[in-house]
């Protein structure tokens, strides 16, 4: 089961809210999903394509 890479919040395919999660594929192929919180919180990094020492 996915679970946010930040805070190790666990997404639930059967409630409606897994699909406000983001998920992304680092260069290696691996997905990593990030809660709907947490994207929230560090949007502006995420968009700006800034690295990841926010994680």
């Amino acid at each position: 089961m996915p679970t946010c890479r930040h805070c190790g919040a666990v997404r639930d395919d059967a409630d409606a809210s897994a699909l406000t999660w983001v998920h992304e594929r680092d260069p290696g192929g691996q997905v990593r999903w990030l809660c709907p919180s947490c994207a929230r919180r560090h949007l502006r990094d995420i968009e700006a394509r800034l690295r990841d020492p926010w994680q």
